[in-house]
This record gives structure tokens, sequence and C-alpha cells, in this order.
């Protein structure tokens, strides 16, 4: 079988070692194989990139195992022609030897060109589809968030939502936090209206003439729908940005100290 990639390598990448199996053909020879063990540390990584410059390597294979292949994938790109196989795809060639191992079988397959590389876009475009991805967890996780303290105010009987549009606008989260610190005057609680939601003032009052028991003021404080929010706004704001910077303001989360000490206490949402 013609010999497409005479200086190549197979990678067998695990959670904490990277098998290597550096493959060096010649004209009428056997081909030369050498098999090297790495931790997946940085340090080692570097070490194995170094090692394969230095043979002259030119072509890098490895499984798309889970998501260990990712750092291996990023310290080596630009250095080597990497190629990430799909695991079936290598399975599906016949003539593997049981006692072959993953990385001379990787590297066996890469020399005769018999691989084909799963689509792996660059690194901007690849920190950008995490991203969004990650964006789309947020918005999930706000929407559940959302759900379940609706449901904990339709036990209590406060028919918030049957007068504002929405439960965690300026308003309501106003007068969500104003129950949860004690307060039970339904008339206050009105006045806490902003904008357009003042002329619903005398709705408010009756739909916030519910029955907050302490069971569920203390779910309602713990489940925080309003951190998820404030992460989903950090988020759309990495979104827009042209790179990716390092989270320097993370939205503080409430701690029980705050709730629990001074005039807001378990006694008072009663």
């Amino acid at each position: 079988m013609d010999v497409i990639y005479p200086q190549c390598c197979g990678l067998d990448v695990h959670k904490k070692t990277v098998a290597a199996c550096l493959m060096t053909s010649t004209a009428g020879t056997e081909p030369v194989k050498e098999i090297r063990t790495f931790t997946t540390m940085t340090t080692d990584l570097l070490a194995l990139a170094d090692w394969l410059r230095e043979a002259g390597c030119t072509h890098v294979a490895m499984e798309s195992t889970g998501v260990y292949w990712r750092p291996v994938y990023n310290l080596l790109e630009g250095q080597f022609e990497l190629l990430v196989v799909n695991a079936q795809h290598i399975k599906a060639v016949p003539g593997r030897k049981t006692d072959v191992k993953d990385a001379a079988w990787i590297a066996e397959l890469l020399r005769h060109g018999l691989l084909r590389g799963s689509f792996i876009p660059a690194q901007p475009q690849r920190q950008l589809r995490e991203l969004t991805r990650y964006r789309s967890i947020l918005v999930q996780d706000r929407a559940r968030a959302l759900n379940r303290l609706q449901a904990v105010l339709e036990d209590a009987n406060l028919k918030l939502a049957s007068v504002v549009t929405d439960i965690y606008g300026v308003s309501s989260r106003a007068m969500l936090e104003a129950i949860l610190a004690g307060q039970r005057d339904v008339a206050v609680l009105a006045d806490l209206a902003r904008g357009r939601l003042r002329a619903k003032r005398d709705q408010l009052k009756q739909a916030l003439a519910g029955r907050v028991t302490a069971h569920a003021a203390i779910i309602a404080w713990r489940m925080d729908g309003l951190n998820v929010i404030r992460l989903t706004g950090w988020s759309r704001g990495l979104l827009h940005a042209r790179c990716l910077p390092a989270p320097v303001g993370r939205p503080a989360v409430r701690s029980v100290e705050k709730h629990t000490a001074g005039s807001t206490s378990w006694q008072r949402l009663m």
C-alpha cells in the first residue's frame, strides 16, 4: 500500500495520559515506530510537541475522545497538520489486529492516508461557538428559574403574573424583594410599581393579597432567579464583543448571612 505521509504520528488520548506512536517510513524498509507516553499536563504536552517537531513529523491524528482531545489539539495547532477522527470511522477500517495499540493503529492508518478528519473550525470560531452555546444554556436556566418562581407564587396565591407582563421586571422584582424582607401591606407593595404599571395599583393590591408562608419565602429566596438573569446579561455582553475577555466582575451571589442578619430574619418571613 502506498505511503502518503512518511513522517506521521498517532495519538491515543485519555483523561490523564496520551500515548503517541511516531512512525517514520523510508523507501524499501520497514517503518520505524517509536511509542512514548505523556501526561496531559501542559508541560508534557509541550514536550510532546517538541519531540514531534524535532523528529520531522508533519501529520498528527487522534480520536475525538470526549473533550480530552481539545487541549491536545489547542497546543499542537499551527505546528502540524492535525486530524481529529471519529472513533467509529477508525473501527470501521478493516485489518486491525487485536494486539496492536490504538496509537500505533491510528499512525498506521494515517501513514497510508486512510483517515478522514472531522471539520474543526478555526480558534475564533470555536470560541464563538462555545460562547453562544453557553449563552443558550443560561437563557434556558433563566426560563426554568422563572417557571419555578411562578409555581411558588401560585402556591402562595400571589397572582402577580395576572397583572404584570414580566414577573421579574423592575417593579415586580421590587415587590418580591419587599415580600421577602417581610413586607405584607398590599398598599405599600403596590406603591412600588413604576411607569405605566402604577395605573394598575388597585389590581396589584388584589393580586398581592396572598398567603406567603415561611416555606414559600425560603424557596423563593433560595431560587435567586435574579442571579440567573444577571448571568444572561453578562453572557450577552460577551457575545457582542469581538474577543473573549476574562470575566472581571462576576455577579455576586447573595449570601445566607445577608438574609439572616439584622431585620431580615426567618421570623419576619412568616
